[in-house]
């Protein structure tokens, strides 16, 4: 790391929110998200010298683009802040976030808002599906299916099955476990969410097929809401922190941070591992630069993860890549419980996508706020006992944009 980047604050809107029946928008869920963020910092907007915004497909869901024009709507006090947005579908915030600490690093700015939004709940499923198609190759793969991520991900437990086995009651295992750590968030989409006797079993009636060999339970959700962050430079964070009492080292920072990007297409990104041990190089790749930034030996130097479970098998190929088991052997992990909220490492303590919800654009920045409140012990019922490091892992796509992270203090 060239310099420490803090996360002095954060925010995150209520995931199980639907903002067209609110009468709401994607402005106001950004306004909700950034003002939350500040006031957490307990910063005023006249602070904030520069700003970034994490989005996928604004345009194609509500017609609206220039989100970084967004900011000032909410808040007239950063009307003039230069802001930006960032695309890389699911990857959007964990790009928004890069690009802010790029910034701080480079020392143009001292203190920078990061904000990650998404509104997908105004259109029907089947126009939905579509619209999120536009991360895959378009024209080229998932031509036949009705919905295109789910079928993807179907297609990367076909090729797990393929080289190493795959089992479905392991993935049913992840997605249960997800929700139900959900119940403990009070912002997760699903902590109401009531599931009978059968529902993550291959039972066609209580948790049907979506596409493949993923159902419905496998699936992460569609999701409206926002997230935000102020992250600060190393000058500006100790002035902070000495007008509070507190010390700079018990600050979050993001410790190092890892960034891949490969072709759009599945079938090329398989053409290109089909001699190496893991389906997915790059991604592991991400994964050791923000271990070699952070200084971080090897995956059991980390507390918890929060990983980028679009679907139960999107985790299920997080788990070896991060090197928890060897290549193939996730099963291993899931079925020692050591992922679960009271294990050895404990993945997704906030529920994840499938649990907490996907705003798309909001994720990564999402995960960057979670991974900072169990740094400094204020993640509340999430509370991993005595977090110190913990890693993210976003991506975007079938893994075409890969950004990984470490937070600590």
């Amino acid at each position: 790391m060239a310099a420490p980047v803090f996360v002095l604050g954060g925010s995150q809107t209520d995931f199980s929110r639907n903002l067209s029946r609110e009468g709401k928008s994607l402005v106001d869920a950004i306004g909700d998200a950034q003002a939350g963020a500040l006031g957490d910092a307990g910063l005023g907007p006249e602070a904030v010298e520069s700003a970034h915004v994490g989005n996928f497909c604004a345009e194609l869901f509500t017609g609206q683009g220039q989100l970084g024009g967004a900011l000032s709507i909410a808040e007239p006090r950063l009307y003039g802040v230069p802001a930006m947005r960032h695309e890389a579908a699911c990857a959007s915030g964990g790009i928004a976030v890069l690009s802010a600490m790029a910034e701080i690093e480079a020392g143009r700015y001292d203190c920078v808002l990061v904000v990650g939004a998404e509104m997908e709940r105004n259109v029907a499923g089947a126009v939905c599906a579509k619209h999120l198609g536009a991360a895959a190759w378009v024209g080229h793969e998932a031509e036949e299916a009705k919905y295109v991520w789910p079928y993807m991900f179907s297609e990367l437990a076909t090729e797990y099955d393929r080289r190493y086995g795959l089992a479905y009651r392991h993935l049913a295992a992840i997605a249960k476990k997800n929700l139900e750590n959900a119940k403990r968030n009070p912002l997760a989409q699903t902590r109401t969410w009531v599931y009978e006797e059968g529902s993550f079993d291959e039972d066609d009636a209580k948790n049907p097929v979506v596409e493949g060999r993923l159902r419905r339970q496998d699936c992460g959700q569609v999701t409206d809401g926002a997230a935000a962050i102020v992250l600060a430079s190393a000058r500006f964070a100790e002035t902070w922190a000495r007008h509070r009492g507190l010390s700079v080292e018990s600050i979050p920072r993001i410790l190092g941070w890892g960034h891949r990007t490969v072709h759009l297409g599945f079938r090329e990104k398989l053409a290109r591992s089909h001699e190496a041990p893991l389906v997915f190089p790059h991604v592991r790749a991400a994964i050791d630069d923000a271990f070699r930034r952070a200084s971080v030996q090897d995956v059991r130097s980390l507390s918890a993860i929060e990983t980028h479970d679009c679907f139960s098998m999107s985790e299920y190929m997080a788990i070896d890549h991060f090197g928890i088991t060897a290549p193939g052997e996730s099963y291993r992990a899931i079925e020692s419980g050591e992922l679960g909220p009271r294990g050895a490492l404990p993945m997704n303590p906030s529920g994840g996508l499938i649990g907490g919800g996907h705003p798309v654009g909001a994720t990564g920045v999402r995960m960057v706020l979670d991974a900072a409140k169990q740094v400094s012990g204020k993640a509340g019922e999430m509370q991993v006992s005595g977090a110190k490091r913990v890693g993210t892992l976003n991506i975007g796509g079938s893994t075409t944009t890969t950004v990984a992270m470490v937070i600590g203090t």
